[in-house]
């Protein structure tokens, strides 16, 4: 339970909407908290810039954060994208030149209001973390800070499309999750009832099929090298704060940052084992004050007073212990480290031999030893996604359940406990009989009893094991030397428990598997596994406490239909059918805009919005035949206020050949019980060595 800031400063003035006018005309909207009394002492602006619809779906959030943030001295700023929420015109990508450039202009127009300094921090998560990197790497002279959670500096190789040049299905669950997004009308009471509609339609008709934008480009080529600040992280010269969770897809980008910021940069890494989500609201880790935490940066950086932040230590970690797989805790301790790249610590080796995995290499193995694995597709059904919001159901199951399909390799029980803090490495001596494979590599913590919790993993598209720029295909038998670079933790291996290694040829639905099943070679006396081993460290017992999670007050709801979440694997062995579907409905509610968030402009008896999000997600494949490959994502999305009432149907299918990408896709629109716009797309992408 969040709890509210009893010693906050208040009454806080909000804004319900104000709108933004850019150079060509459009206007974006925005809704504003502000410190009672800003506009004659004026304060600094917190600016969180994304697509997520401010008047409805994020209200709840935004009042939570921006509120907080006003009752503590600043100016809470929520704008939607140009194409997104309420504001002008049609959103057809994410993070194209024309939203930096519309974000720019937001940053001088808040910097001329009266109750803003000039100063502006940027914030967000996700998206907004994004842009947040993005814009600060343009070196706009009004901001002085940034917070980036859950968020990438690498739009190919770190993100939610591509892992290690392979094609992760979290890009059709994120496209379709955009496709609804980019469906949703503007607010009549906002915009209009003369406009709403057109401005709908104008959306429906022309925001297009991103999915097959992002797969049209397969490698990292200058559509991902745009907003990708790491092709100079020297662009970016005020403060940084990286946030991240071991349990979300984004924990690299942390590590990154605090490694190749420029020397003056100020800088703090932030991550806990939470998901998707900010560290006040997520699971499955200890939750934190971080609204607060915010706070004291905002303060040291927007305003000039000294909080202590820059000496906090460059990383701080939460350094997982053993658990069960899915456990509804994490638990283990706060970790922290003064620079990173750490000189603490130490590269520890160990290698592979026939079903063991030791600190020495085994002499009897010579160069000619080899085994052999080819995954079944099954492989991967039990690793959860990609990018986890620490949901029960969409974190990685008892690996048991995936080893059975993989070269596994174990060693002995610890004599004692093992930390390790960085990117774990993987060597692997290989060959392969298909000129385009894929491989994944998993690392597990096996108990005493055998159960394997998964603690990292990496996924290499082996045509990239050299550029993915220019990849090349594999030479049938040949063999390869390459490293699989595994993600980013903490984690503390106890005494007893066994560490493992684990190699696979399939890794669905996690990553889109290869064109045509190939057979794995691999030659162990060639092979490594380099693990980041951190020595403890007396002084992490006397870190500063993160303190509880404390936010502004949230506008009221009720409550119309509980969320309904659902992880299935079913494996039909009649047909030879085996299916994971995924059922992500949001709770039915009603929000309610009353005089929680009155103000003069007259925005206190707008009424009541009901609020309906609800996706289903299905993932398949017949007799384990690679042409039978399948994803299919359908959303609902419904808005109902008294007489006026919406709703919106997407549908996205994707299948595969050994030489194309095929995307079927559906857009219907409703007007009470009548459809009043309906669109299809059949589109044909050629693989290139994905």
């Amino acid at each position: 339970m969040l709890d509210i800031d009893p010693t906050a400063p208040s009454p806080i003035r909000i804004i319900e909407n104000i709108w933004i006018p850019l150079s060509d005309g459009s206007r974006l909207a925005a809704k504003v908290w502000l410190p009672e009394g800003a506009a004659d002492a004026p304060v600094p602006a917190v600016l969180e810039y994304i697509p997520y619809r401010k008047r409805d779906h994020k209200a709840i959030r935004d009042a939570e954060i921006h509120g907080f943030f006003a009752r503590h001295g600043y100016a809470g700023v929520r704008v939607d994208l140009r194409g997104s929420g309420d504001s002008d015109g049609i959103l057809r990508d994410e993070y194209l030149q024309q939203e930096l450039d519309d974000g720019l202009e937001v940053l001088r127009w808040i910097a001329a209001q009266t109750w803003c300094t000039g100063k502006v921090g940027l914030f967000g998560l996700s998206w907004g973390g994004f842009n947040a990197l993005q814009l600060a790497a343009l070196q706009p002279p009004e901001v002085g800070a940034i917070i980036t959670v859950c968020s990438s500096d690498d739009r190919y190789a770190d993100d939610v499309h591509y892992m290690g040049g392979c094609l992760l299905t979290d890009n059709l669950s994120w496209a379709s999750t955009m496709f609804a997004f980019n469906s949703c009308p503007p607010d009549p009471q906002i915009v209009g009832e003369a406009r709403w509609r057109e401005m709908w339609l104008d959306r429906l008709e022309g925001s297009g099929l991103w999915l097959k934008t992002w797969l049209t480009h397969q490698r990292r080529d200058d559509y991902w090298k745009h907003a990708s600040v790491a092709e100079d992280h020297s662009r970016i010269r005020v403060p940084v704060m990286a946030v991240s969770g071991w349990a979300d897809g984004y924990t690299n980008t942390v590590f990154r940052l605090m490694a190749n910021l420029d020397a003056g940069v100020p800088r703090r890494g932030l991550i806990g084992a939470w998901g998707h989500k900010y560290p006040h609201m997520g699971g499955p880790g200890p939750v934190i004050d971080f609204l607060g935490e915010c706070v004291r940066w905002w303060d040291q950086w927007l305003k000039g007073i000294d909080r202590g932040v820059d000496d906090e230590p460059a990383v701080r970690a939460w350094m997982l212990d053993t658990s069960e797989p899915t456990s509804p805790r994490s638990p283990g301790r706060w970790i922290a480290e003064q620079v990173w790249p750490s000189p603490r610590i130490a590269w520890t080796s160990f290698y592979p031999a026939p079903g063991l995995l030791s600190p020495d290499p085994d002499p009897a193995l010579d160069d000619a030893s080899h085994l052999t694995v080819q995954s079944p597709l099954s492989v991967g059904m039990f690793a959860g996604k990609w990018c986890s919001y620490a949901e029960a159901t969409d974190l990685p199951w008892d690996q048991r359940q995936e080893d059975g399909g993989s070269l596994v390799f174990d060693t002995l029980p610890l004599d004692e406990d093992v930390e390790i803090l960085g990117a774990p490495e993987v060597t692997i001596d290989l060959s392969v009989d298909k000129p385009v494979a894929m491989l994944a590599v998993r690392l597990c913590d096996v108990a005493p009893n055998d159960r394997a919790t998964r603690v990292t993993f990496g996924v290499l598209n082996l045509t990239h094991r050299d550029s993915h720029e220019t990849p090349e295909p594999l030479e049938p038998g040949r063999r390869y030397r390459v490293t699989v670079r595994l993600n980013n933790i903490a984690q503390r291996f106890r005494a007893g428990n066994r560490i493992r290694l684990a190699l696979s040829t399939s890794y669905f639905p996690l990553a889109w598997p290869s064109p045509e099943p190939y057979r794995l070679t691999v030659y162990p006396a060639g092979c490594r596994l380099d693990l980041p081993v951190r020595p403890p460290r007396a002084e992490d017992a006397r870190l500063r406490h993160l303190g509880q999670p404390r936010t502004g007050p949230a506008p009221h709801t009720k409550l119309l239909a509980p969320a309904q979440r659902e992880w299935v694997v079913n494996q039909n062995l009649a047909q030879n059918v085996v299916e994971l579907n995924i059922v992500n409905n949001d709770p039915f509610f009603r929000l309610y805009n009353g005089q929680d968030d009155a103000d003069e402009t007259g925005w206190d008896d707008l009424g009541a919005i009901d609020l309906a999000r609800n996706t289903t997600e299905k993932y398949s494949y017949t007799y384990n035949f690679y042409d039978t490959l399948r994803g299919e994502v359908t959303t609902e999305r419904r808005f109902r206020r008294g007489g006026w009432e919406v709703m919106t149907v997407t549908r996205t299918i994707l299948t595969s050949t050994r030489s194309h990408f095929l995307i079927r896709a559906t857009l219907d629109a409703y007007e009470g019980d009548v459809r009043i716009f309906s669109k299809s797309w059949d589109e044909r992408i050629a693989r290139d060595l994905v």
